[in-house]
């Protein structure tokens, strides 16, 4: 992987991840009602990951932070269900192995935080992302779990950890 760093979110980077979710989502289609690109985190994602059970990464590359991804309580579910939240890359961090960096950074900490299981929603077209997911264990589920108001997604994923 060229010279890319996971690191925790600092305040400093609320713009650029903020700037990341708004590009990066509309490119799927998924800027309108019931996407994560409207939850009010998004604008402070540094303060939205210092609750508990919560940790949020940045991908900088080469100085520049590229994307990010994070585990929280999934909102509405069980005590023992993260969700993998607001994963999302800019091209030039997509095919260097960020995603599967992160990923494993994200199921670990899951996993240190104490959840035993993690949930993924998603959106058809998104196949690379699902294709990570799938890579690393993850299962389809016919519905959603919880209550995360994200009535566009309309595929959804699982796996323990």
């Amino acid at each position: 992987m060229p010279n890319v760093l996971i690191r925790p979110i600092e305040p400093r980077d609320n713009a650029a991840i903020a700037a990341i979710i708004r590009t990066v989502m509309p490119e799927f289609g998924a800027d309108g009602p019931g996407f994560a690109i409207h939850d009010p985190e998004v604008n402070d994602m540094h303060a939205a990951y210092t609750r508990p059970r919560s940790a949020y990464f940045v991908v900088e590359r080469d100085g520049v932070v590229v994307g990010g991804g994070g585990v929280a309580p999934l909102e509405g579910g069980e005590a023992d269900v993260c969700e993998l939240r607001k994963m999302y890359f800019l091209p030039e961090a997509r095919g260097i192995g960020a995603g599967n960096a992160m990923m494993l950074r994200c199921l670990e900490t899951a996993r240190d935080l104490g959840f035993e299981r993690c949930y993924i929603e998603t959106l058809t077209g998104m196949d690379a992302a699902q294709a990570l997911y799938q890579k690393h264990g993850f299962t389809a589920l016919c519905a959603p779990l919880g209550g995360t108001g994200h009535f566009g997604c309309d595929r959804f994923f699982i796996r323990d950890l």
